[in-house]
C-alpha cells in the first residue's frame, strides 16, 4: 500500500515544532491547557499580496504547467508563463473599463479556467472579486450588487446575463463568458500599460481587501464576508505546509487535482490559491455532481480531490452497484467489513496503538484488494491517494473503507468567515470521526453552551456594512461560529450540530440532527434526508430516494426501472433496506436521540428547487415547509 509509505516519507520530510497550547474543554466544565503538536509555521508570503502569485510563478518557472483546461476535449496544459500573460491582459481591460483600485468586480459562472484568471485579474487591476452563484434568483444578485457596490460583473452563460440585467437595471456593465467576454476584456485593454498593473500590485498589503464573499442566506438576506489578502495568504500557505504529502512530490510523481467545487465558495478558491502557490497542476470542472465527474477523472488522472461527504458516500455506492451487476454484490459488503477492520487496524499501527492486522485480516484485504479495492482507484483515474473532505462530517466508517482501500481521506473543518478550513487532519496524526485540528497561527475554544469559536489569521475582520451583524459573532477576535462541537485532550475537534438546528423534543432531549442525517444519507438507497423532532414526542425523519439507486435496486431485482417513487414509498423490501440505514444512524445516538419513524418522500432536495445550498446542505426551513403534511403524518396515531 504505497500511500502508507508516503506517510512515512513525509514523517521524516516534515518540520515539526514545538507543542502549541490549544483551549480545550473538558466534559466537568474545567479549562486547561492541552499540548498539541503542530507544524511550523508557513514560511513568509512570497510577495506582497496573493495577486503576485502568477507573476512569482512565471519570474521563477515560466514554463512550468500550472492548470490544464479543457479544449477541443482534450486537458491542454496552461504555463505559469501563458497565465500570467492572461491575468494581465484581463487585468488591464478592466482598468480601462473604469475599475478603481478597491473596486468591486463579481463573477457569476460555475467552475471553469476563465473564472480563475478573472479572480487572480481583479487582484492585480487592485480591485475586490465578489462571488455570485450562478444559481442565484434576481433577487438575490440585485442584493448582492447594490450591498456590495458592485458596479461591474461578468457572467458565464446568456441566462445568466439576462438575470443580472433584470436584476441591475441597467446600473452595472456586464461581459459574457459564453460569448467572448473574456477577449472583450482583453481587446478594451489593449492600449493600457502593463506597468498600471504592476503599480497597482505594488500597492497591495496584507491588510487590503480581496474578496467580499456573501453568506448562502438561508435565516435571512446574505452578508458580505471580508475576506483579506492576507486572510486568503494565511489560509493558503498553512494548508500547503500542513498537507505535507498531498502538496510536496513524496510520491515521485507531480500532485494534481481537478477542482470541480463551486468557486463561489470560498473553499473551492482557497484550494485553488494553495495549487497556484505551489505550482500543483489543476483543472477545473463545472459540475458536482458524481456521473458526470467520473469520466473526467479517468481522463484527467488526479492525484488528490477535495470535495464532501457526499461525493465520497456515492463512489462507494457506485463500487456496490457495480459489484451487484456482476452478481458480487455480497462479496462488496464484505470487501466494505474488511476494509473497515483492516483500515482501524492499520490506521493504529501506524499511530502506534496497536499491532495491526493480524495474518487472516492480511489475507482477506489481499483479496478484496484485488477484487474491489483497485477497481474503486481505477474509477477514481487510477493515481488518486489522498482526498480532502469537507463541509459535513464524514461517515468514520466510510473514511476507513477508503483509507483500506489506498485513499487517505483528510478531513477539515471551516467557515466563509475562517477563509474555509479552521482545522485539519494532521497527516502524520490522523484521527477518523474527527476533523482534525487547528491550522498553525489557530486556535480554538470550545464555549460553556457548546459553541465552537476560532481566532487566528484566517478570520475575517467583518461583515460588509453591518456592524451589528460582526458584532454578533466575534468579541475580543473570536469568531462564534454557531457550529457545537467538542474537544478532546489532544486538541481533536468534534463537530456535533449547529446550535440554531438543535431538536429539543417534549421530553425535553436534546438532539443535533446532523450526526443522524449524516450517517443516513451515507447508505443506499437514501439520497437527501432532513431529521425533525423540535417540540415533538420522538425524533423522526424524512427520507429522499438516490434516483441512481433505485433504478439499479430495480434492475437488480427485474421490475420496471421507471416504477415511480410513489409506487415504492410503502413497498415492503425497499422500506427494510431504508430501516437497515436508519439503524446504522441510530447506533450512534442514545435511544432517547434515536429515529423512531420514517416516510420515504417523493422528489429531490435539490439547488434548482431550493432546498439545499450550492454547497449541498439541506435548508431546513424549506424542506419543511414544502413537506409539512408528510411531517405531521409521522406523528398521527
Amino acid at each position: 500500500m504505497g500511500v502508507r509509505k508516503d506517510l512515512r516519507t513525509a514523517q521524516k520530510r516534515s518540520d515539526l515544532a514545538e507543542r502549541a497550547p490549544v483551549d480545550v474543554t473538558t466534559e466537568d466544565g474545567v479549562v486547561r491547557q492541552a499540548a498539541v503538536p503542530r507544524l511550523a509555521a508557513p514560511p513568509p508570503a512570497r510577495g506582497s499580496a496573493i495577486a503576485d502569485i502568477p507573476y512569482t510563478n512565471a519570474a521563477e518557472d515560466p514554463g512550468a504547467a500550472v492548470i490544464r483546461r479543457k479544449t477541443g476535449g482534450r486537458w491542454v496544459p496552461v504555463t505559469a508563463g501563458a497565465f500570467a500573460d492572461e491575468v494581465t491582459a484581463v487585468a488591464k481591460g478592466l482598468v480601462a473599463a473604469g475599475l478603481e483600485p478597491g473596486g468591486r468586480v463579481a463573477i457569476m459562472s460555475r467552475t471553469r479556467y476563465e473564472w480563475c484568471v478573472l479572480d487572480f485579474a481583479v487582484w492585480a487591476a487592485g480591485g475586490q472579486s465578489v462571488p455570485v452563484y450562478p444559481t442565484s434568483s434576481a433577487d438575490q444578485v440585485e442584493w448582492i450588487l447594490r450591498d456590495s457596490g458592485t458596479r461591474f460583473l461578468v457572467a458565464e452563460t446568456a441566462a445568466n446575463e439576462q438575470t443580472v440585467r433584470t436584476a441591475a437595471a441597467g446600473q452595472t456593465r456586464v461581459w459574457q463568458l459564453d460569448a467572448g467576454g473574456l477577449d472583450e476584456l482583453k481587446a478594451l485593454g489593449r492600449d493600457v500599460p502593463d506597468g498600471e498593473v504592476a503599480a497597482r500590485r505594488a500597492a497591495l498589503t496584507p491588510g487590503t481587501i480581496a474578496t467580499l464573499c456573501y453568506t448562502s442566506g438561508t435565516t435571512g438576506r446574505p452578508k458580505g464576508c471580508v475576506l483579506t489578502h492576507g486572510n486568503l495568504h494565511a489560509e493558503a500557505a498553512n494548508s500547503v505546509e500542513l498537507l505535507h504529502p498531498i502538496f510536496k512530490e513524496v510520491t515521485g510523481r507531480t500532485a494534481s487535482t481537478l477542482l470541480f467545487l463551486p468557486l463561489a465558495h470560498i473553499l473551492g478558491r482557497t484550494i485553488q490559491i494553495a495549487c497556484l502557490s505551489a505550482r500543483i497542476e489543476v483543472g477545473h470542472w463545472p459540475s458536482i455532481k458524481p456521473d458526470e465527474l467520473r469520466p473526467e477523472f479517468k481522463v484527467f488522472k488526479p492525484t488528490f480531490l477535495v470535495g464532501v461527504p457526499y461525493l465520497f458516500e456515492k463512489i462507494h455506492d457506485t463500487g456496490r452497484e457495480m459489484a451487484e451487476k456482476l452478481g458480487r454484490g455480497s462479496s462488496f459488503d464484505r470487501a466494505d467489513r474488511i476494509g473497515v477492520r483492516f483500515g482501524e487496524a492499520h490506521l493504529n499501527r501506524f499511530l502506534g496503538a496497536g499491532k495491526g492486522p493480524g495474518l487472516g485480516l492480511s489475507l482477506a484485504w489481499g483479496l478484496y484488494e484485488l477484487l474491489v479495492y483497485r477497481r474503486i482507484r481505477k474509477e477514481l483515474g487510477g493515481k488518486l491517494n489522498y482526498a480532502i473532505s469537507g463541509g459535513s462530517p464524514l461517515d468514520r466508517n466510510l473514511n476507513l473503507f477508503f483509507y483500506a482501500a489506498g485513499i487517505v481521506i483528510y478531513e477539515g473543518y471551516g467557515l466563509t468567515e475562517t477563509t474555509a478550513a479552521a482545522t485539519i487532519t494532521p497527516p502524520l496524526r490522523p484521527r477518523p470521526g474527527t476533523v482534525g485540528r487547528p491550522l498553525p497561527g489557530t486556535a480554538i475554544r470550545i464555549a460553556d453552551d457548546g459553541e465552537v469559536l476560532i481566532k487566528g489569521g484566517i478570520v475575517f475582520g467583518e461583515y460588509w456594512r453591518n456592524a451589528a451583524a460582526t458584532g454578533e459573532v466575534l468579541a475580543d477576535d473570536w469568531f462564534a461560529t454557531g457550529d457545537l462541537g467538542a474537544l478532546d485532550d489532544d486538541g481533536y475537534l468534534t463537530i456535533t450540530g449547529r446550535k440554531k438546528d438543535i431538536l429539543i423534543t417534549t421530553g425535553g432531549k436534546n438532539v443535533s440532527p446532523a450526526v443522524l442525517e449524516d450517517r443516513l444519507r451515507s447508505r443506499p438507497p437514501v439520497g437527501q434526508v432532513l431529521v425533525v423532532g423540535d417540540k415533538r414526542p420522538y425524533v423522526a425523519a424524512l427520507v429522499t430516494l438516490e434516483p441512481a439507486a433505485v433504478e439499479h435496486w430495480l434492475a437488480v431485482r427485474k421490475r420496471p426501472r421507471d416504477t415511480p417513487v410513489a409506487e415504492l414509498r410503502d413497498d415492503p423490501e425497499l422500506r427494510a433496506e431504508v430501516q437497515r440505514a436508519v439503524d446504522y444512524a441510530n447506533e450512534a445516538v442514545s435511544r432517547a436521540e434515536s429515529i423512531r419513524r420514517f416516510a420515504i418522500v417523493a422528489g429531490e432536495f435539490t439547488e434548482e428547487n431550493g432546498m439545499l445550498t450550492p454547497s449541498l446542505k439541506v435548508k431546513r426551513h424549506a424542506v419543511a415547509g414544502a413537506y409539512g403534511a408528510e411531517i405531521e403524518g409521522l406523528y398521527e396515531g
